[in-house]
Parts: structure tokens; C-alpha cells; sequence
């Protein structure tokens, strides 16, 4: 048994400045980020296995508005939501993956059960909600995804013509409104320098660990665009025999890295520690093709390391019996 164990969770990254965060916001943040490292904990303290505490703290971070997955997602062009996940078991190497999905509540909860239940690993738009109905899981209207925050957010970005990475017309957005009481989220991330997506990687008291990864992709984007979220080695990848790793950045930086696969592969072939190897892919490779952003990851050992190359990234960590770490800024 180990007694190493540990979860991890990730909400996004980028230009996150203390002098342009309003308290009350912060606090939101911590609180959200703390409510679901206590519940991974709790699924490790009582000896359950890794892919479950990640599925759970994913699921828990889809549902929380505050983030760029699930409810709370942000627009297409075309004013909708397309939604992607990813579930990698370190035990088995065994993974389950959807992407462009509508109107499926849970996408991690999807991707679990491609894990389980498929000979394949990635659906895509209607055969995997397809999958998911025949599974049984909850389906929901497309406006239950809806914030006001984000569908101003891509107003503003769709006036302007661009594409945003996740949270980008939240400053903007902020800028324009005298309110108060605006529901806009005040995140102060620059434009094109926000990244969105939710992830948790953990370690068992069995030595197994696991990764799991979701978005809602990036506001303003072409239908049917894909990032690193659902693909296995760019946005999420676990091995026992290395690590659990998942990211969160400019996706299309980190799938032509193979940026999650990277950790565990320089690890495995260059025998360096996980925070080594992590520190390389993030801070050196990534950045020679302007890559943004960061990832979480865990070893067998129980190591943790949360590096990132942007100003700031939502995070936190968890040891059963111990309090949770929480932090958004370097």
C-alpha cells in the first residue's frame, strides 16, 4: 500500500495579476478550487482509486461556473458549445476520450465510460453522443451551459473577428461594463494570454495514478475545432511506470509537443525526476514554439509539481489528512 497519496487539479493559466483581482473574486476562486480537492481527497483517504478522484474532481469542476468547462464553457462562432475530455488509468494504460459534444452534461463522465465500456478511445461529435446516450448518462439542453459572463465574453470577441483562449473576454468585458453587479468574471488575464481547461491527476494508495482533462475549448473558435484536451499525450497522459500528467495552454502548441506524453517520456528515457522533466516541457520546450501555459502532474512516488510559464494558473494539491494548497499566482 502507499501511503503517498495525492491529488492535484488544475482550472486554467495565464496573465493572472494579484493587483487586478478584486478579493471577493480570489476568494471565490480558492473556495471553488479547495471544495473539489477536498472531495478527491476524501475518495483517496478512503482507499478509493485514483480514476475515480480524478473523475470526481473534473465533474465537480464542470459544474462550477467559474471555469472554462461544462456549465461555464465559453461560445463557438456560430454561438454554441462544443465540449471535449479526456481519462487516461496509469494502472492499465487503458483511456477513453470525446470531443465536440453538445448537449452531454458531464464529458469527463463520458470519457470514463469509453474507458470502460469501448474497444475505442475517442468519439467524436454525434457518434459520441451517441455512446453516451446508449451509456445512460445525463443529457442537458445547450443553454444549460450558458453564463452571461461568457456569452458577453463572446460578443465582445465576435465583434472584434478573433478567436479568444478561454477566459479572454473576461478583462475585456470587465473594461466595458460600469456595473457592479455585472456577472462577468474578473479574471484579469490579457487578451490572448488566457488558457482554459479543468484537470486533475492522483495517486493511490495502490501506486496507481491516473489523469483526467476537460474543456470547453476556446471562445469565438471555428465549429468543430479540436485542441490537446481529448487527444492522449498532448492534453492528458498516465503511467504508473512515470506519471499522470494534465495540461492546460495554447492547445495547439502543446499537441505538436506531445506535451503530456513528453513528462513521462523523458522520465522514462532520460531518467530525470517528474518536476525535471515537467520544468523542461514547460519551460524550455513549450516556449520555442510560443507555447502558454502549464500542467499538473504526479508520480508513483507521490512527487507533485504544478509548473507554468504564464503569470498565473489556477491550482491546488492534496494529501489525505492534510489541508488543501490552493494558489492562482507564480
Amino acid at each position: 500500500m502507499n501511503s503517498n497519496a495525492v491529488i492535484a487539479i488544475h482550472g486554467g493559466a495565464g496573465t493572472i495579476l494579484r493587483a487586478s483581482m478584486s478579493s471577493g473574486a480570489e476568494a471565490e476562486y480558492h473556495a471553488a478550487l479547495h471544495a473539489v480537492l477536498s472531495a478527491g481527497q476524501r475518495i483517496l483517504a478512503d482507499g478509493g482509486s485514483a480514476l475515480d478522484a480524478v473523475s470526481e474532481a473534473v465533474r465537480l469542476l464542470e459544474d462550477c461556473p467559474l471555469f472554462n468547462a461544462g456549465r461555464g464553457a465559453v461560445y463557438t462562432a456560430a454561438g454554441t458549445h462544443e465540449l471535449d475530455a479526456a481519462i487516461m488509468d496509469g494502472g492499465t494504460l487503458e483511456a477513453g476520450a470525446i470531443c465536440c459534444v453538445k448537449r452531454v452534461r458531464n464529458p469527463i463522465l463520458a470519457a470514463r465510460r469509453v474507458l470502460e465500456s469501448s474497444e475505442h478511445v475517442l468519439f467524436t461529435g454525434e457518434g459520441a453522443e451517441a455512446f453516451a446516450a446508449a451509456h445512460g448518462l445525463e443529457f442537458v439542453e445547450p443553454g444549460y451551459f450558458h453564463t452571461e459572463a461568457r456569452h458577453h465574453q463572446w460578443l465582445l470577441a465576435r465583434d472584434r473577428q478573433r478567436a479568444m483562449l478561454d477566459h479572454d473576454g473576461a478583462t475585456l468585458a470587465g473594461a466595458s461594463s460600469t456595473n457592479d453587479d455585472d456577472p462577468a468574471p474578473h479574471e484579469p488575464i490579457d487578451p490572448n494570454r488566457k488558457f482554459g481547461t479543468v484537470g486533475a491527476v492522483a495517486l493511490d494508495r495502490h501506486g496507481h495514478v491516473a489523469a483526467a482533462t476537460s474543456t470547453g475549448g476556446v471562445t469565438n473558435k471555428q465549429v468543430g475545432r479540436v485542441g490537446d484536451t481529448p487527444l492522449i499525450g498532448a492534453g492528458c497522459y498516465a503511467d504508473d511506470a512515470t506519471c499522470a500528467v494534465s495540461t492546460t495552454g495554447s492547445g495547439e502548441m502543446f499537441m505538436r509537443m506531445v506535451a503530456a506524453y513528453d513528462v513521462a517520456a523523458q522520465m522514462a528515457y532520460r531518467q530525470v525526476s517528474l518536476e525535471e522533466a515537467a520544468h523542461d516541457v514547460v519551460m524550455n520546450r513549450l516556449p520555442r514554439i510560443d507555447g502558454r501555459g502549464g500542467l499538473i502532474a504526479v508520480d508513483a512516488r507521490g512527487n507533485v509539481t504544478l509548473p507554468f510559464n504564464t503569470e498565473g494558473m489556477y491550482r491546488g494539491f492534496a494529501r489525505p489528512g492534510e489541508t488543501p494548497v490552493t494558489a492562482i499566482y507564480r
